[in-house]
């Protein structure tokens, strides 16, 4: 594979500071088969070539850390390391990173991947190793927070985020490429250790061993972890970033792997829009369209069509997302209501508060048909009528009309504050990072069988997952959410891209990467990764908990519950993340 490693015209245009995406981005074409290779943006960081030439050797292999991006321009180690020894739950998957930097132009950059073995012969398949390119995006850094930001290249960087679906990539001089090692144990092997080599092929073969110790402890499918987790799910930009038709089959059949992935970290709940653009119109850089049409006929009454939110929820719960449904939003964040007029042949809005007799009647209506209709669907049990940061006086509202509809109607609020008044009206509540429930309250509601969260949005600085946060912040979430006893997390966006989140992940009004977590392609990232590490070990935390309190075995009860007290999100702005976690995560793999 040759590639032209100088891009001379971009490098001039971002160095004038024209940083729109449409002048800087290539034509990374989605809905061709394959993806091939693109070429990042110029790095706006400059390369210290003295501290190159003073690297011993012109290509440089070895193991890192998966805690840490390496900046693609710095030399990112003083030593090498040709060793990986990993533990492991089998059931589990764990990884970690390969560095590859080098004095020279590396043509074509590649690995093969080998079974490895227990000193019994059984075998571990390399059909259970996956190593794929880390690639750098354009970031900017927290800045602001929620507030709007001038994209300018003075605050931006190239991170490694993305993690690619290629066979090889051609490595410039003087720079890094990373390589994300995974291996997914599976749930049937021995425990023992198993041993063997990756071979990296960078100019000449390079072998990094491999030594994974499989303890006798099984993590049970993904489908069965408690952990609540839910990262909300978008259909538009799906379709949008691989040009076809929303709703159409092509769209059902490209948006699939993008599913499977989700169930397979554990997600519980399926986004699902009972309105159009629940955030307004320019929360985001794709819509938000409805999964129900409401029709407003010419004679003035009412029809709802649930046909594609129908055929969406059933196709979602196929993909393995199953236990809920949150619907999204009678509260939407202008008051605009959008809705299909007859008589115009086009959509109207109308601004309704809630607490008013209109807006009771406007929701009324569709709700009783709603209701009716996810109980023929057997869906009605596990559906919630769903709000985002929305006054507690919106709230009351929308609960007493759901109430009198019917007494068993879920509700899910994810707040930014806490409301103690409506707290036992609500099934699935959500709090942000910086709130917390009353210890007696979470000890109720967890006995309910409620789901009892919190989330992170662009307000927190850390822990968080924007492209440019260290990576251990989110594993450090799921840890979070064991030491503070709440059953899960939210974020609000698994795929909301930005024009070209491949090369640049910024957004105009939030930090880098608040908008997914998962890139187009379907490609994982760092971060997706590190999120699903998190919930594996507040299910390992659980298990052990469970079996060591059935036991009786008060001391190691009392080792683990001394690993969860190191995780203190008060002490983050002094004590990393990575530092934390790799703490307590050293008592946890010692059961």
């Amino acid at each position: 594979m040759k590639i032209n490693m100088n891009n001379s015209k971009l490098a001039l245009l971002l160095i004038a500071g024209a940083i729109s995406t449409n002048i800087l981005a290539q034509d990374i074409s989605y809905s061709k088969p394959g993806n091939s290779y693109y070429e990042e943006l110029p790095n706006p960081k400059p390369t210290d070539i003295k501290e190159w030439k003073k690297v011993p050797n012109a290509v440089n292999v070895s193991y890192a850390s998966d805690n840490v991006r390496y900046a693609k321009e710095k030399v990112p180690l003083t030593s090498l390391q040709n060793l990986w020894e990993a533990t492991a739950w089998r059931g589990e998957k764990v990884h970690t990173q390969i560095l590859v930097w080098t004095k020279k132009d590396i043509e074509s950059l590649s690995f093969q991947l080998q079974d490895l073995t227990d000193e019994n012969g059984n075998k571990f398949s390399a059909d259970n190793i996956k190593a794929a390119f880390v690639r750098y995006t354009m970031a900017d850094d927290f800045g602001g927070a929620c507030g709007p930001r001038d994209l300018s290249v003075d605050d931006s960087s190239l991170v490694a985020d993305p993690i690619d679906i290629i066979d090889e990539i051609p490595v410039e001089a003087n720079t890094v490429r990373p390589i994300w090692l995974s291996l997914q144990v599976p749930g049937y092997i021995a425990a023992g250790k198993y041993t063997g080599s990756i071979i990296i092929d960078a100019i000449e073969k390079h072998e990094l061993k491999i030594s994974l110790n499989v303890l006798n402890h099984l993590l049970p499918p993904p489908s069965e972890w408690e952990y609540d987790f839910d990262i909300w799910q978008y259909a538009d930009p799906i379709a949008k970033m691989h040009d076809v038709q929303l709703w159409s089959n092509e769209h059902f059949e490209i948006m699939k792997p993008y599913f499977t992935y989700l169930a397979s970290a554990g997600q519980k709940v399926i986004s699902a829009n009972i309105i159009e653009q629940p955030w307004g119109l320019d929360h985001v850089h794709f819509k938000d369209p409805t999964l129900i049409k409401w029709i407003n006929k010419v004679d003035g009454s009412w029809e709802y069509d649930f046909t594609i939110f129908d055929r969406y929820i059933s196709f979602v719960m196929d993909c393995g997302i199953t236990q809920r449904i949150n619907c999204y939003s009678p509260i939407t964040w202008d008051l605009s209501f959008i809705y299909y007029d007859e008589a115009t042949a086009d959509n109207k809005s109308i601004t309704l508060t809630p607490g008013t007799d209109e807006y009771a009647s406007f929701w009324s209506g569709m709700l009783i048909e709603f209701t009716k209709h996810l109980k023929e669907k057997g869906w009605f049990e596990k559906t919630a009528i769903a709000v985002d940061e929305r006054p507690m006086e919106h709230m009351q509202a929308i609960i007493s009309i759901l109430k009198n509809i019917d007494p068993e109607w879920k509700i899910a609020l994810a707040g930014d504050s806490y409301h103690p008044e409506i707290e036992n009206d609500i099934y699935d509540y959500c709090l942000a990072s910086y709130l917390k429930f009353e210890d007696s309250v979470m000890i109720s509601r967890k006995a309910q069988g409620k789901p009892t969260t919190f989330y992170t949005a662009c307000v927190e600085e850390y822990p968080t997952g924007y492209t440019f946060s260290p990576p251990a912040e989110n594993a450090f979430l799921g840890w979070h959410a064991a030491a503070k006893g709440f059953t899960g997390y939210l974020f609000w966006a698994y795929n909301t891209w930005v024009a070209n989140p491949l090369l640049d992940s910024r957004w105009h009004r939030y930090p880098a990467g608040t908008l997914f977590q998962f890139y187009p392609g379907p490609r994982t990232s760092i971060r997706f990764e590190k999120l699903i590490e998190g919930i594996q070990d507040f299910e390992k935390i659980r298990i052990l908990r469970e079996q060591f309190e059935k036991n009786g075995n008060n001391k190691s009860l009392q080792e683990l519950e001394h690993a969860l007290s190191l995780i203190k999100m008060e002490d983050l702005d002094s004590v990393p993340a990575k530092d934390m976690v790799e703490k307590a995560k050293a008592i946890l793999n010692k059961f």
